[in-house]
């Protein structure tokens, strides 16, 4: 069985240091303290996801970074509603910058369509702003 990931926007941050602050608030964490990602809509494709796949983050119009999806928890919301809460190991990967338009919710990404790792020697520098990154980006430069 192949191995698939979820495309995700982060929406309202401003970079992957933002993304890193949010996760560590009690509110965005599972029980037993990973970061996690509630979502309506559960992925049929679990398996394949749950596989060693990961939550690739898109920020302000560029995929940044990724982390791997360590389960698939159910949540039911105070409206009785069953969502999904994509449970996810707390490292974040930088990746190479791979612009995406805006969409709504998660989508699949197939492995090979993914944007790799930036080597480890890169993974701890200090990020560019989110504009010169798109343009770079735009114009193939990673």
């Amino acid at each position: 069985m192949p191995r698939v990931h979820l495309l995700k926007l982060s929406v309202s941050t401003d970079d992957i240091a933002d993304l890193q602050a949010w996760q560590a608030l009690p509110q965005a964490q599972s029980r037993d303290g990973y970061p996690q990602h509630v979502t309506r809509m559960w992925p049929k494709r679990e398996a394949e996801v749950t596989d060693g796949g990961s939550i690739f983050w898109v920020i302000k119009g560029i995929i940044q970074c990724r982390q791997q999806i360590i389960r698939l928890d159910e949540r039911i919301g105070a409206d009785g509603i069953r969502r999904c809460a994509i449970v996810c190991d707390p490292k974040l990967i930088r990746v190479a910058a791979t612009p995406k338009r805006a969409f709504q919710g998660w989508r699949y990404l197939a492995t090979g369509d993914a944007p790799d790792d930036l080597p480890d020697g890169v993974q701890n520098e200090e990020t560019l702003p989110p504009e010169l990154s798109k343009a770079l980006a735009a114009i193939g430069v990673r």
